[in-house]
């Protein structure tokens, strides 16, 4: 299962998060581990370049896009390279929808699409849709009152 994926900017703060199968109480914590663990670890780190960790028996895969880092959790059959497969899709529609690697204010205005797209790719905590056309499609059919 995919735990969570979150989005951050270079301070430190979420600017998106999806959480399946993970108490509240425990959403606190893994917003201030992974935060932390991309302070440590992503400076100077090239666009999209994957790095890996494990903690307490998951999965996390983590990178950077632009102004923006990304982190996907997972467990169980979602290890390191089923999630890594899970970030190049989520990356490659990010870009898409940005049209480039995005900084902070393009990543935001273009926020409701960059969501829409997250909910096509990752539902309930699965791996869902990982053709960009595919993608591109189901997002059209949103009725604009959901962007």
């Amino acid at each position: 299962m995919i735990l969570a994926v979150l989005f951050a900017n270079s301070e430190g703060n979420i600017l998106v998060e999806r959480f399946n199968g993970v108490p509240a109480e425990e959403r606190l914590h893994w917003r201030s581990f992974l935060v932390k663990l991309g302070a440590d670890n992503l400076r100077g780190v090239k666009n999209e370049e994957l790095l890996v960790a494990c903690h307490k028996s998951v999965y996390i895969v983590y990178t950077v896009l632009g102004d923006v880092s990304i982190y996907v959790v997972g467990k169980d059959e979602y290890d390191e390279l089923a999630l890594s497969e899970v970030i190049f899709v989520i990356t490659s529609a990010v870009k898409d929808v940005c049209g480039k690697p995005p900084t902070e204010r393009l990543f935001l205005d273009k926020y409701g699409k960059i969501c829409l797209c997250l909910d096509e790719i990752v539902w309930k905590g699965y791996l869902e849709n990982t053709e960009k056309e595919r993608i591109k499609r189901m997002i059209r059919l949103k009725p604009p009152t959901e962007f």
